[in-house]
């Protein structure tokens, strides 16, 4: 048995999914002819109750093409220090937009409203001009943090006293919402644009959705295009998405339910901590004692036990649970941790 914990990217087509792939009923999407992803951008749309939505490849694209739409080259972009946008998007946002990033530290990847209006830049020709403030929910390296509604809240009152624009990347924000049963619509309410991820916990292989007004996504659109993004038969990938929405959604409380298990199950052992406050939905974040071992070594020694994980840098290793994991392979993995932190594995 492999159990594979390092991202819930690593999802496969499920039967039923493959079929709705193959019935798909398509067109020319850069023509705006492709029914299923007309269908796909309606539905996503209307869930956060807003005008429009854009099928894009990826989260990152997603991501990328928000801020382009959002700024102007010489912007100012203020986020949280571990988030996606900031260290795993490849330099995009100067690369693309020509913006300059302002990272601020988080707490479990929470920045708050008080921080933000301190870093908000004041009119002086010496100063780029603050235009945006990105979120992310749940929080990838935090653990799958749930950001919370109030804090979302009085950050939006002071995006709107400066005329700043909102998004947040909400590539897990399906598990957000199975979490805490915050509407979409809610979420909605306080950002300018949204991206949500198909191709990691809801099973889809390939896609993300930005949300807007129409006016925003028709200048989002002309980005998608110009970054290489505009697809002709998308429908098939469109199709994917729609199953997942239609069956993979709900079940995302058995992937939370297995990730407290996994950290449950291991943070007694020796040389290994978790804080169990950030295991809210799919992630589990450890540190190893780097006294004992690195990172890099546990995960070589859980790959001879059949587990997969990734290490993130020299003394945390992330875990991801999926809908290709079930509650035995929660269990086998356990067993592995065992085996190596309990020392009965040299």
């Amino acid at each position: 048995m492999i159990v594979d914990l390092r991202s819930d990217t690593f999802t496969k087509p499920s039967p039923g999914m493959r079929e709705a792939i193959a019935s798909a009923e398509v067109g020319d999407d850069v023509f705006g002819e492709d029914p299923t992803v007309n269908l796909l951008q309606d539905r996503v749309a209307s869930m956060f109750g807003k005008e429009a939505a854009l099928f894009v490849v990826s989260g990152t694209m997603g991501n990328e093409v928000a801020i382009s739409a959002h700024t102007q080259p010489g912007d100012e972009v203020i986020l949280e220090t571990n988030s996606h946008i900031f260290n795993y998007e490849g330099g995009a946002p100067a690369l693309l937009s020509g913006v300059q990033l302002c990272p601020l530290p988080g707490e479990k990847g929470v920045i708050t409203a008080e921080q933000i209006e301190s870093a908000i830049r004041s009119k002086d020709i010496h100063h780029p001009n603050t235009s945006l403030i990105c979120l992310e929910n749940t929080h990838n390296m935090a653990g799958g943090t749930i950001y919370p509604l109030d804090e979302i809240r009085r950050i939006r009152e002071i995006a709107e006293a400066h005329h700043l624009k909102m998004h947040l990347d909400g590539a897990r924000l399906w598990n957000a919402f199975v979490a805490t049963g915050i509407s979409f619509q809610e979420y909605g309410r306080y950002f300018d644009s949204i991206s949500v991820c198909f191709s990691k916990g809801l099973g889809a292989p390939v896609g993300s959705m930005l949300v807007g007004s129409t006016e925003y996504i028709n200048s989002a659109r002309r980005y998608r295009k110009i970054y290489g993004g505009g697809m002709r038969q998308a429908g098939i990938l469109a199709a994917a998405a729609l199953y997942a929405l239609d069956n993979n959604l709900e079940r995302l409380a058995d992937d939370h339910k297995n990730a407290r298990k996994l950290a449950e199950g291991i943070n007694s052992l020796p040389d290994i901590h978790i804080d169990m406050d950030s295991v809210q939905t799919n992630i589990v974040i450890m540190e190893i004692n780097p006294k004992k071992y690195t990172a890099e070594q546990v995960v070589n020694a859980l790959k001879e036990g059949g587990v997969l994980l990734l290490a993130i840098d020299h003394s945390h290793l992330r875990a991801v649970t999926h809908l290709d994991v079930s509650e035995e392979g929660i269990n086998r993995a356990i067993e592995a941790f065992e085996e190596i932190f309990a020392g009965q594995k040299q």
